[in-house]
């Protein structure tokens, strides 16, 4: 039976004025993954809940949050607002790390990549949620909150409870207006489509079916844009109730085509308040001891992607640093974050789930300088600054950082730009509390699709998710002992392994029946004072150089490419017949097997040296990948209790390919069933 609990939660030290989680709600309390227990840690349980905040808008602390001083405020001049979370923790006394996960679009993504197990309708209950146990058997407390407020409701599965995604109510500026604007595609001709974001809500028209929209047209980002007739087109009702809007054409929109629709929105959410939300709830669990357990030994952050860039956004504003002007975190881990994030999730209109790739939402601000832990200049700006120039304590300590991005960020990320000027000239050495890392060959998740479509080869089979497992266990080491993790590992331009697009296609195999990009992603930097913004000078990015096989160079090399049994690409272009020829997926790679003999590679044309050349049998293959995961447990880069996973799952796709035939142009081999 669900019982509730309320805990005062006075925020801040006695005698302090610092106003931050108010109270804690209790809302349940039960066993996690009942029946089971993780090693030394025993058994875990899962708390639900909901914190209540106070923010003061003329707080220090606070002043980087756009738009705080429109919000409402209670009779003491606080902006209140609360958010839902949960917890994850070993039932015994014990101190523990605790491991906050930014959920990303409001779900729980940590368990997915880390524990092989993403939680059933997003509520970590069963013994099945928590996939191997991991990160329960390293001993972590999980925390998950609501911070974003763009998370579209999904259509219910019959036969199974809804899904219970973390979903923020953030503060309103009530009575602000202004422009917005949202840019979409279609892969296949239709009548009527959602203009949000990927999976998201956006602003809707202040005024309905506001006449005065406009919607545009053009065949490439750079191309000018051509308004299509008003009378042409309607805005539509959503097709769940509190979905987002849609909009109707008339004889329908067209693949190969991007649109843009343009309305004046009101009442912006204050979106950096979700940040200031996360702040204060792990000042909060730093400090205080909670429901029966001591307050934790050490706090970490961690985020995927768009929940990465989060990350990057709170320090890039202070808001890694409480009211008190402590850290709130002693370390992060920042996956895929591309370049950083430094220009999102904080601003008025602000759009959470959007971010620009090679086709999509070329003009929304998601990154912008600096992109360096290190100081850099901007020769066109004249500016010289550094990602972390606002995150430090009061004390001037810094959290360490560890930022890890995969082949698919360099191409359509922008991932350079964290070790680069923003010219691209010259190496930009990450800081001393920083490292990066590039997982080459992988792309931005573990590739699962058994089909080309809507791409022209199969995905990458790259598993970047075993050294993630190792570099967590490292960060929490160098922020409790000092133990150092692994060295820095990522393309630069010093030894080579980073370079232009031009010279990758020249460097590139040819007859592998593929053929790389003409571009990647350059985004431009952009004046906010227009919408759509003016686009200025593009930062200039860069890609890791290929070797003679077509895979990456530099960075951490993969067991699967110091053991290959392909080309790993971070690129797969997209199908012709979808119109869209000249751009990139936004997420995925590309892998194109060896020949399996001498003959077929002959036949086929392809340079590459066969499977039978380089493993003449299945022992020598399976010694190739022992020495290669050796090196990567040497290194801190695999921990030696995935040794047995990467043995059997190298050797499975080795059995595949070898039984394969390459006439069948099918990828579902790749990953068995």
């Amino acid at each position: 039976m669900k019982r509730t609990l309320v805990a005062l939660a006075i925020a801040a030290a006695a005698g302090s004025t610092h106003a931050v989680v108010e109270r804690i709600e209790v809302t349940e309390r039960a066993p996690f993954a009942p029946g089971v227990t993780f090693g030394e840690y025993g058994a875990y349980e899962k708390i639900r809940g909901v914190a209540y905040y106070a923010l003061d808008p003329k707080a220090a602390a606070n002043a980087s949050i756009v738009d705080l001083a429109r919000a409402p405020r209670d009779k003491n001049g606080r902006v209140l607002f609360s958010s839902e979370f949960v917890l994850l923790r070993p039932t015994g006394p014990q101190q523990t790390t605790l491991l906050y996960d930014v959920n990303n679009r409001g779900n729980i993504a940590i368990l997915g990549q880390v524990n092989g197990r993403s939680p059933a309708q997003n509520d970590p209950t069963t013994a099945a949620d928590a996939g191997d146990g991991f990160l329960m058997r390293h001993g972590f407390s999980l925390l998950f909150s609501a911070w974003t407020w763009d998370v579209a409701p999904t259509v219910p599965v019959a036969g199974t409870p809804p899904s219970r995604p973390l979903v923020f109510a953030p503060p309103i500026a009530k009575g602000v207006k202004g422009k917005v604007y949202n840019e979409f595609t279609v892969n296949t001709p239709t009548d009527t489509v959602t203009y949000a974001g990927m999976r998201g809500l956006t602003y809707e028209p202040a005024t309905p079916n506001d006449p005065h929209a406009q919607l545009t047209q053009r065949a490439r980002p750079g191309d000018k844009r051509k308004p299509i007739p008003r009378s042409a087109w309607k805005f539509v009702a959503p097709e769940l109730q509190g979905g987002p809007g849609r909009v109707q054409l008339e004889g329908g929109f067209q693949h190969g085509t991007i649109y843009e629709i343009t309305y004046v929105a009101k009442d912006p959410y204050i979106t950096g308040a979700g940040l200031a939300g996360i702040r204060d709830l792990l000042s909060y669990f730093r400090d205080h001891p909670f429901e029966g357990a001591p307050a934790p030994r050490n706090v970490l952050m961690f985020g995927i992607s768009q929940s990465g860039r989060l990350i990057g956004r709170m320090m890039h504003d202070g808001l890694n640093v409480d009211e008190g002007g402590k850290l709130v975190f002693n370390g992060a881990y920042l996956q895929v974050p591309g370049a950083g994030g430094s220009a999102g999730f904080n601003s008025r209109f602000a759009q959470p789930t959007r971010h620009p790739s090679m086709l999509e939402e070329h003009d929304y601000p998601a990154d912008a300088f600096p992109f360096t832990s290190a100081p850099a200049r901007d020769l066109v700006t004249g500016q010289t600054a550094s990602t972390l120039d606002k995150a430090r304590d009061k004390q001037g300590n810094l959290p360490k950082l560890i930022i890890a991005n995969t082949s698919t960020e360099f191409w359509n990320r922008g991932a350079s730009l964290v070790g680069t000027t923003p010219d691209g000239e010259r190496d930009v050495a990450p800081a001393d509390n920083v490292r990066i890392y590039g997982f080459m060959g992988a792309q931005h998740y573990v590739g699962r699709s058994n089909k080309r479509a809507p791409f022209t080869a199969c995905v990458s089979t790259s598993d970047h998710y075993l050294p993630m497992r190792a570099l967590i266990v490292a960060l929490d080491d160098w922020t409790v002992n000092g133990k150092q993790p692994p060295a820095s590992a990522y393309p630069s331009l010093a030894d080579g392994t980073l370079t232009t697009v031009a010279d990758y296609r020249a460097i590139f195999p040819k007859g592998l029946g593929i053929t790389p990009p003409e571009q990647n992603l350059r985004e431009p930097r952009l004046n906010p004072g227009t919408v759509p913004p003016k686009r200025g000078e593009e930062y200039e990015t860069r890609v890791p150089t290929p070797d003679a096989d077509g895979n990456d160079r530099g960075g951490v090399r993969l067991v699967e490419s110091q053991a290959p049994l392909g080309t790993h690409t971070g690129w797969n272009r997209r199908a012709p017949e979808t119109g869209f020829a000249w751009a990139t997926s936004r997420f995925d790679g590309s892998f194109v097997p060896f020949a399996r003999t001498e003959a077929e590679r002959i036949a086929a044309g392809d340079p590459r040296p066969s499977l039978e050349t380089r493993y003449p049998t299945r022992e020598d293959y399976a010694a190739a990948v022992r020495a290669a995961a050796d090196r990567q447990i040497a290194a801190g880069l695999l921990l030696a209790e995935d040794l047995q996973r990467t043995m059997t799952t190298n050797l499975g796709l080795y059995d595949r390919i070898v039984a394969h035939n390459p006439a069948d142009t099918d990828c579902g081999y790749l990953f068995g069933k």
